[in-house]
């Protein structure tokens, strides 16, 4: 299979295509809101924003400069990487998609998605130490082997690589914060342990990457993108911090919580 996906006319026509789902997207959940307040209470205005971020975060990991330049810029390849992988499902889990599915649906429809949700594979998918190893342990076969520089090659995997790196740091975060209304809760401190071996971790990958780059990678690229992977992903995780740790100070002191809901 052939690099097709990269060149100029395909790439400009897959740009579109993408921006044309995001779009559609985007008016999807607008549409969602709209008809769920008229029923349920007022939708609030910040989770209209958060979804917004969020495929902000999604369309310019892959789609426009920071997304071409990533196939030849490690750098550019970890701003998207942090995007994809962390802020965008931060920013998602925020918006309290299913929560929303859930009161816009018919009733019938609404109870099945809810039997799916509850069932054996996602109650798998959603415990941390899952989330977790699917999480980082994509991330250890993605920059240990060659499937970084495969990926730049052969389109399909491309497209794998990235729905994987959103869809487990989507799993990840919504194993850790509860925003949607979880089917199958974990412990506060179950959950903790896992964060803190997830964020060690990640750290440790980081410092992999600096002293062994890629395949492909020269050391100057693979130092800054190391560092970006390293630092940029504790700033995010700070964030999902604050709120792991907010939602437990409400769950034990729920009378003297004064933070505004989420």
């Amino acid at each position: 299979m052939t690099n097709d996906h990269f060149s100029h006319g395909s790439g400009a026509y897959s740009d579109f295509i993408l921006i044309l789902l995001f779009s559609v997207v985007l008016l999807l959940y607008l549409y969602a809101a709209v008809i769920s307040s008229r029923t349920y209470k007022q939708w609030p205005f910040s989770r209209y924003t958060y979804w917004l971020i969020g495929l902000l975060c999604i369309a310019l990991s892959v789609v426009g400069p920071i997304a071409n330049l990533s196939h030849i810029n490690f750098t550019a390849h970890m701003i998207g990487h942090l995007l994809l992988g962390m802020l965008a499902p931060l920013f998602i889990a925020l918006a309290a998609p299913v929560t929303l599915i859930l009161r816009t649906l018919p009733l019938q429809s609404a109870r099945r998605i809810s039997r799916i949700l509850r069932g054996m594979p996602f109650r798998m998918l959603s415990d941390p130490l899952v989330a977790s190893i699917l999480n980082i342990g994509g991330l250890c076969i993605l920059y240990t082997t060659n499937l970084y520089s495969n990926m730049h090659k052969f389109s399909i995997l491309h497209i794998i690589v990235h729905l994987h790196i959103f869809t487990a740091g989507y799993l990840f975060t919504i194993s850790m914060i509860y925003i949607d209304r979880p089917p199958h809760r974990t412990s506060y401190v179950y959950r903790g342990i896992i964060f803190i071996f997830t964020i060690a971790a990640h750290g440790i990958l980081s410092k992999t990457i600096y002293v062994n780059p890629p395949l492909g990678i020269s050391a100057t690229q693979a130092e800054t993108g190391a560092k970006l992977m390293y630092y940029g992903g504790d700033a995010i995780d700070t964030f999902i911090i604050i709120i792991f740790f907010y939602q437990w100070l409400k769950i034990r002191h729920p009378r003297n919580s004064l933070v505004p809901e989420t």
